[in-house]
This record gives C-alpha cells, sequence and structure tokens, in this order.
C-alpha cells in the first residue's frame, strides 16, 4: 500500500512541477513584456529558467535533505535527456535548425559550463559553497551576455502589455512557485522511497525517474515549436535549459548545501558527467556540420540514449 501511495505523490509531483512551470512562465513572461522587455530576451532567460524549474526544486531538496548524488545525477541525467531524447524527438519531426547566435555563443557557453562542472568534480567529489558561487558567477555572465545586445536590438511589445492583468501575473508566479517547490519535495521524498524499495541507488534514481519527470516541460515546449516548424526554437530551449540546470540549478544546490557525494557513487558520478560532455560535443559536431541536426541524426540520438540507459540501470 505504501509503494502505491509513493507512486501516485510521486506522479502528483510531477504534475505540479509541469503545471506550476507553464503558470510561472506566464506570468513572468506577462510581467517582462509589461515592464518593456523584448521577447527575445524572454525567450532566452525566463522560458529557459522556468522550464528548468522543476530540475532546480528537486536538485535543491535533495541538497537541502542530504541526497547529494541525486542532486547532481538529476542535472546531468536531465541534461542527457534533452540533448538524446528531446532533441531527438523533435529531429524527427524536422531537422531542428540552429542559429548563429546558438552555435557562437550559447552551446559553446553550455560546453563551457560543463567544463567547469567537470573541473570541481575533479577536486575530491565535494563542491564547497565558494566553488558554487563560481556557477552563478557564470550564470550572471550568461544573462548579461544575453540580454545586453538583444535590448539593444529589440523594443518592448505595446499589444502584449496593454492585455497585462496585474492580479492574474500575480497569481500565475505566486501560485506556479509554490507548485514547483511543492512538486519538487513530492518528487524527491517519493522517488527516493520507490527507489530504496527496490534496491535502486540516488544516482540511478537521478538519472531515471527524476532526470525524465523534471525534463517533460523542456520535452512537452520543444516537440510543440517542432510541431508548429520553430525547430530553432527547440534547439534555444534545451541549450538554454542545459547552462540554467548546470550554473543556476547545482550553483544553488550548493550555495544553500555543500554538495558531497560519497565514495561509492563518486566514480560512476564522473562517468555519467564525462558521458554528457561526450554527447555534448557529438551533437555540437552535428551542428556544425549541416548548421542543423537532421531525422538520421535525431534516430542516432535517441539510440544513444536507450543504450546509455540500459548501461545505467546494468550498472
Amino acid at each position: 500500500m505504501a509503494v502505491v501511495i509513493n507512486i501516485v505523490l510521486l506522479i502528483l509531483g510531477f504534475v505540479l512541477l509541469v503545471k506550476g512551470a507553464d503558470f510561472f512562465v506566464d506570468g513572468a513572461a506577462s510581467l517582462a513584456r509589461k515592464l518593456g522587455i523584448p521577447s527575445l530576451v524572454v525567450g532566452l532567460t525566463i522560458v529557459a529558467i522556468g522550464t528548468g524549474a522543476p530540475e532546480l526544486a528537486v536538485s535543491i531538496s535533495a541538497a537541502a535533505k542530504g541526497a547529494n548524488s541525486l542532486a547532481v545525477s538529476n542535472v546531468i541525467g536531465s541534461n542527457t535527456f534533452n540533448l538524446l531524447v528531446v532533441l531527438g524527438v523533435c529531429a524527427l519531426f524536422k531537422p531542428v535548425g540552429v542559429t548563429k547566435d546558438i552555435l557562437k555563443r550559447d552551446y559553446p557557453f553550455s560546453l563551457l559550463a560543463t567544463a567547469v562542472f567537470f573541473v570541481l568534480l575533479l577536486t575530491g567529489g565535494v563542491m564547497h559553497r565558494a566553488e558554487a558561487l563560481i556557477l552563478l558567477a557564470i550564470f550572471v555572465v550568461y544573462i548579461v551576455m544575453t540580454v545586453v545586445p538583444a535590448m539593444k536590438q529589440n523594443g518592448g511589445d505595446k499589444e502584449q502589455q496593454q492585455k497585462f492583468v496585474w492580479w492574474k501575473c500575480a497569481l500565475c508566479i505566486i501560485g506556479g512557485a509554490g507548485a514547483i517547490v511543492l512538486g519538487g519535495q513530492f518528487v524527491v521524498d517519493n522517488a527516493s522511497a520507490l527507489g530504496a524499495a527496490v534496491g535502486m541507488s540516488e544516482t540511478l534514481i537521478g538519472l531515471t525517474i527524476c532526470a525524465v519527470g523534471t525534463s517533460l516541460p523542456e520535452l512537452v515546449t520543444s516537440i510543440a515549436a517542432a510541431k508548429k516548424g520553430e525547430t530553432d526554437m527547440a534547439m534555444g530551449n534545451v541549450i538554454g535549459s542545459n547552462i540554467m540546470n548546470i550554473v543556476l540549478t547545482l550553483g544553488l544546490s550548493g550555495a544553500i548545501s555543500p554538495i558531497a557525494i560519497d565514495a561509492a557513487a563518486f566514480t560512476n558520478t564522473l562517468i555519467d558527467c564525462g558521458i554528457y560532455a561526450g554527447v555534448c560535443l557529438m551533437a555540437y559536431i552535428f551542428c556544425l556540420t549541416q548548421k542543423k541536426i537532421t531525422r538520421a541524426e535525431g534516430a542516432l540520438l535517441l539510440a544513444c540514449y536507450a543504450a546509455y540507459m540500459v548501461y545505467a540501470v546494468i550498472r
């Protein structure tokens, strides 16, 4: 009976995360437009943070409860899922185009953030608050690099400003944030309980149950964009979210509670981080060769994820 309750609460947690992120993005985007912030900036920052909010909630909840392996593996697993599954599925609908900004600024920045995190992990498996602040500083740099050029090129959306209703905006932001926090707690508590019941490690729980569940916003948003032919938006959503997951999610998690990975999980965490780095490079090569990810490359990405999951479970 306890297992059934855990499953129900886990599903409820994912629903709260996905819908909470959706409402939060709508409210924050409405407020941003009211303040005259361009739609491009809203998409590059608020939407990316909003779709990454589930990972943020789960990892912070896990770090606060001392489940550090879960906090880290959730981010690595989510980012790997985004690149292999989200981009793979989108490419099957239509080849995923890559804009010049993503190719020259955002994707290289994602590779840099991954490299910095990998180096921090190599310093003994402990991310102290000072190191977490380095990740947060990188987050600030990325936001400035993204926002400043966009603000110079774009103006506010007056039509959206006229439709602004303050109480709806406040309800979306506050209610969405509350749902994200509550959903994150439900996911961590019940995923951990279910995993323990069947003998799964924290790392495996983070790589599978939590990673897939918290990546639902990216998956839904990107597929919707791909169906409408906005494949460059799908790519931007994935890369932006992956950057936010590393520098913001792990940065805040480490700032709240230093992340120490126990010796048993340390090697596997390094391997998973290395696999993710390899996936990043592979997808980047796909982008460089034809300025897009083709259907065949999308199928290859999905096959790689299936192989990775088999490896993770057997390990």
